[in-house]
């Protein structure tokens, strides 16, 4: 039988007051801030730009209570202030006046940054490319030293099969897909699952494409949001970067590994797991989709979301792309979601 997803629960994210993100920047920073409480798009936590009194510009974030772990939160700040210690460009969380990088008011984390502006690129140059590749080689590098605690591992038997799991437990599915969907994915699963044995698994990213890349004038290309940080194969962090599928890409490709193998070995047999990644994308990006409508009721980015067309053209589109899994086609048009 399809249940029916239960109704979001109101979270201490939904009490936030300007009045009380001030008071809570203010002790924990030991700083006076101005009025300036400006929330900032953001689909899963709350994120407001504030403003000290010596106009110095200060994020805050909160992050959603039940999407991560306490050790999973420090997996990020971590891994952040380790390559901020090796100098690579990115925004690492503000020391509170406790010495910790993660507040806490009554159960919800959050954290503190200094404001970073810069503007994103959707298209880049062949000097891009390889600085591009330079900046994910240091990032990896880093990411290679040691494991984390508690972060998703991206392979298709671990986080794949966990999203699927969700998707057909919650009631997301309307009934009469159901079978279709699970039987597809199950497909998809055993088959690309071997093409993941003996894969190198580090540190990465984990949602690394072009609006997570911030580029400062005079400066260098800033990786930022680490929400998604994971343990997962290093071309995880460079296909949504790419302009279209592989095969087109080509040029683009070895412009990115030039510059990343001026720092780590890059292992290109894994350039064939661009294909099952993207077809693994999809499941992530529906069962994302699913806990912002449990979270909150809504799903900001896919107005259709849930209903029997929508899961009608994901099961399409997963077909789809099993099959250039199996043939090795590749068509004109990239789909990153």
């Amino acid at each position: 039988m399809n249940r029916t997803p239960a109704p979001p629960s109101r979270s201490l994210l939904h009490a936030l007051t300007p009045d009380l993100v001030l008071t809570l920047a203010e002790q924990a920073l030991a700083v006076r801030c101005t009025n300036l409480c400006r929330p900032l798009a953001s689909y899963i936590n709350r994120v407001y730009e504030l403003e000290t009194e010596e106009r110095e510009g200060l994020i805050i974030k909160f992050y959603r209570p039940g999407r991560w772990s306490e050790a999973a939160l420090h997996d990020e700040h971590d891994f952040l202030l380790e390559l901020a210690a090796q100098e690579i460009p990115v925004i690492p969380p503000l020391r509170l006046r406790d010495g910790s990088t993660l507040g806490s008011h009554q159960g919800m984390r959050y954290a503190l940054f200094p404001k970073c502006g810069g503007r994103s690129f959707d298209e880049y140059t062949d000097d891009q490319w390889l600085e591009l590749g330079r900046l994910i080689g240091r990032t990896h590098a880093v990411g290679a030293a040691h494991p984390p605690r508690d972060r998703i591992i991206l392979a298709p038997d671990r986080s794949t099969r966990e999203q699927v799991d969700y998707l057909l437990e919650t009631g997301f599915i309307p009934s009469d897909l159901r079978r279709s969907y699970a039987e597809l994915a199950e497909t998809l699963i055993a088959a690309i699952t071997p093409l993941f044995a003996g894969v190198e698994m580090i540190r990465i990213h984990g949602d690394c494409h072009f609006a997570n890349l911030i580029h400062r004038p005079g400066e260098s290309f800033f990786l930022i949001d680490f929400d998604d940080m994971a343990v997962g194969p290093p071309v995880q962090d460079f296909w949504m970067l790419l302009p279209d599928y592989a095969e087109q890409s080509f040029p683009e490709i070895e412009l990115f590994l030039e510059g990343y193998e001026t720092f780590r070995h890059f292992d290109r047999r894994t350039l064939a797991l661009i294909e099952p990644l993207r077809a693994m994308r999809f499941i992530h990006y529906s069962a994302w989709c699913a806990r912002q409508v449990a979270d909150d009721g809504s799903s900001p980015v896919i107005p259709d979301f849930g209903i029997p067309h929508y899961w009608q053209r994901e099961i399409k589109d997963l077909s789809d792309q099993l099959d250039r899994i199996r043939d090795g086609v590749q068509p004109a048009g990239g789909n990153v979601r």
